[in-house]
C-alpha cells in the first residue's frame, strides 16, 4: 500500500450569500446545510458561507464535485475548542472509505467579503 494525500480549496464572496431573494433564501439553506450546521451559524452569513466553502473544498478534496455526493452528505460540526469538525455521511462516507482516506483536517477563514475554507485528507490508497 501507499501513502494518500489529497487535498481541497474553496473560496466563497459571502455577498451571494447575502443577495440572495429572501423568497428562496430559506429553501436553499436547508437543502444546502444540516439542522446542526444551521444552529451553529445562527444565521451568520459569514459563518453560513465558510461552511459552504468548506463542503466545497471537501467534494474535491474527494475528487467528485458535490452534485455527486450532495449537500448534506458532508457536514462541518464544531470540535471541543471551536475548530470545524468534518462529518461525512452516506455517499460521501462511502467514496472516502473506497478512496482509503482516513483522517481529515479544515480550515476556515473569513474577511468582511470572502470566505475560504481548506480540506486536507490522508491514508492508504486501496
Amino acid at each position: 500500500m501507499s501513502f494518500l494525500l489529497r487535498t481541497g480549496i474553496d473560496l466563497l464572496e459571502i455577498q451571494r450569500l447575502q443577495g440572495l431573494n429572501p423568497a428562496i433564501r430559506e429553501r436553499f439553506l436547508r437543502r444546502v446545510f444540516t439542522q446542526l450546521e444551521l444552529e451553529l451559524c445562527h444565521n451568520s452569513d459569514a459563518s453560513l458561507a465558510g461552511r459552504f466553502a468548506a463542503k466545497e473544498a471537501v467534494a474535491k478534496a474527494l475528487g467528485s464535485g458535490i452534485g455527486a455526493i450532495g449537500w448534506q452528505a458532508i457536514e462541518i460540526g464544531r470540535g471541543s475548542n471551536g475548530e470545524p469538525e468534518l462529518h461525512l455521511h452516506g455517499p460521501a462516507a462511502e467514496l472516502a472509505n473506497t478512496l482509503g482516506l482516513t483522517q481529515w483536517a479544515i480550515s476556515i477563514t473569513h474577511s468582511h467579503s470572502h470566505a475560504a475554507a481548506v480540506a486536507v485528507a490522508i491514508g492508504d490508497a486501496p
